[in-house]
């Protein structure tokens, strides 16, 4: 079948038209698209869209479309997502790069970063139950992580994955906490430690693996995306080496529907290199017998709010970042973002905090929301 009529067919199941009227629909400029994406599945969609060969001017539902209709299904053995497949098979890059996703992605500049996210520079999703501002999403998270664990004055802290120190200053600012961040990212850890919140507070550029002490709670918030399939199990054994016995481990993470050995080919290449989103089978597996599960909150469907606010927040300042950055970038940012919008919308990926003691909360543990 012409490559033409076949991705016409498969959009139309998923109700998107070539070169339809809607804002969702599918609009060809360069006629060879179809066959590149038909040869090249993933990669070739994103490609061709950084190239501009390709346009949808509602991109995120575009995208949650397609993926109500498992349309990606059809690409699974393109020889991109095989040799994607392979590589999660074979390799653990998770483990032997571990500062790769730091410098990859999260260096590219905090130019773009302080632009695009709330003021406390929170790269994860906002927590929007009474929250009408990506400010407030994110703070109401931020607390909400804080009551979870039952933070208390003095409490000492351990975020794995820490990022810009957003969660880490709001425990020590709003609960009095002692809060040691860890991070993957120069350009992560230098700004977190020029801008922390006192001396209570501190960030290190770090591999997980290497951290040593006790910590009367530990929590890692969006992190462990970037964890890798075969290294699960670790990370569960150093949380659980350095957490108290009466302590709580709050995990904040992005979860898929059904397991996998691997992650998107274009998003592998472009955005997150040697990640992979866990499934609940893989989580649980890797706390096997290390902990008692407390509590498992999904509120995916806010990813979805989050991720729309990041992108009107960097449309609207790319005049002060596209002298760092082509228009490839653009393109290439907007996709991402988009695309990932649709995912939660179409709740093919979920947002997961899930809450684990050692042996089990006296009494029971109580949910707050």
């Amino acid at each position: 079948m012409h490559a033409r009529e076949m991705l016409t067919r498969l959009l139309q199941a998923a109700d998107i038209e070539i070169n339809g009227s809607r804002p969702w629909d599918f609009q060809v400029r360069v006629e060879e698209v179809f066959r590149r994406i038909a040869r090249q599945g993933s990669i070739g969609a994103g490609e061709s869209y950084m190239d501009g060969w390709w346009e949808s001017e509602q991109l995120d539902e575009l995208f949650a479309r397609l993926l109500r209709a498992r349309l990606e299904k059809r690409f699974r053995y393109s020889p991109s997502t095989l040799l994607a497949m392979a590589r999660g098979v074979l390799t653990n890059y998770a483990r032997l790069r571990p500062f790769q996703i730091g410098e990859d992605h999260y260096d590219v500049g905090n130019e773009l970063f302080l632009r695009m996210l709330d003021r406390r520079m929170t790269y994860t999703c906002g927590y929007w139950k009474d929250a009408t501002t990506l400010d407030q999403a994110q703070d109401a998270k931020l607390d909400l992580v804080c009551r979870k664990l039952g933070i208390r004055e003095g409490d000492r802290i351990l975020d794995i994955g820490s990022g810009w120190g957003s969660f880490i200053n709001f425990a020590a600012e709003k609960y009095g906490a002692r809060c040691l961040g860890l991070t993957v990212s120069r350009e992560q850890a230098e700004h977190a430690n020029a801008h922390r919140y006192n001396q209570g507070v501190e960030t290190r550029l770090m591999d997980y693996r290497k951290v040593e002490g006790t910590f009367d709670h530990v929590v890692s918030l969006g992190m462990f995306e970037h964890v890798g399939r075969k290294n699960y199990r670790t990370f569960m054994q150093k949380v659980h080496s350095v957490l108290d016995d009466k302590g709580l481990f709050l995990l904040h993470t992005i979860g898929k529907n059904q397991s996998s050995v691997g992650t998107d080919a274009w998003i592998a290449r472009y955005i997150f290199p040697n990640s992979m989103i866990p499934s609940c089978r893989q989580v649980a597996a890797a706390a096997a017998k290390l902990f008692v599960l407390e509590d498992w909150h999904n509120f995916g469907a806010d990813y979805d709010t989050t991720l729309m606010h990041w992108w009107r927040n960097f449309d609207a300042h790319w005049d002060e970042l596209e002298d760092r950055h082509d228009p490839r970038f653009y393109r290439m940012w907007k996709y991402y973002l988009l695309a990932s919008a649709g995912s939660f919308r179409a709740r093919r990926n979920n947002l997961w905090q899930i809450v684990f003691s050692k042996h089990g909360v006296a009494g029971g543990y109580r949910r707050v929301d």
